[in-house]
């Protein structure tokens, strides 16, 4: 199986190739945070949950930046944050339903023992390791808050 960085650098010569600069700034941006990332101690290879969070990163930052050039009336820059975006999520796992993630936490409930609020952080920390990269943080949350209040 490639990893993140193996499929980053095959994409990136193709857009070279083709000359497609919102994909080549978009590629060369993951690139750039896997090395980050890479330098900061994680050691020589990520884990799939640590690559994931580098790309839900990234495409946060670019629909932030995009609502702010909305806000300040610049289409041009709005839509190539938003291209970028695009480009970046395609690496991005399938995310889970409501559902699954339901599922998924109710497991972890069970697991863990937990029955009240007070077991949340417990069940947050499992929840988010085992979704990572698959489920946004504020829906695992809300979806916890629900079962165990």
């Amino acid at each position: 199986m490639q990893t993140l960085e193996q499929k980053v650098m095959e994409a990136l010569k193709q857009a070279m190739r083709e000359k497609d600069g919102v994909k080549l700034a978009a590629l060369r941006a993951i690139k750039s945070a896997i090395l980050l990332e890479k330098t900061k101690g994680k050691g020589t290879e990520l884990s799939q949950a640590d690559e994931m969070k580098i790309l839900q990163k990234l495409v946060k930052q670019r629909k932030e930046s995009a609502e702010i050039y909305r806000a300040q009336n610049r289409p041009d820059l709005e839509q190539e944050e938003l291209a970028q975006m695009e480009v970046i999520a395609t690496f991005l796992l399938e995310p889970l339903s409501e559902d699954e993630i339901r599922a998924q936490v109710e497991q972890i409930i069970a697991q863990t023992g937990a029955t009240s609020m007070k077991d949340m952080g417990k069940v947050m920390g499992l929840a988010t390791q085992k979704l990572a990269g698959r489920a946004d943080g504020k829906q695992i949350a809300a979806i916890v808050k629900s079962l165990l209040s």
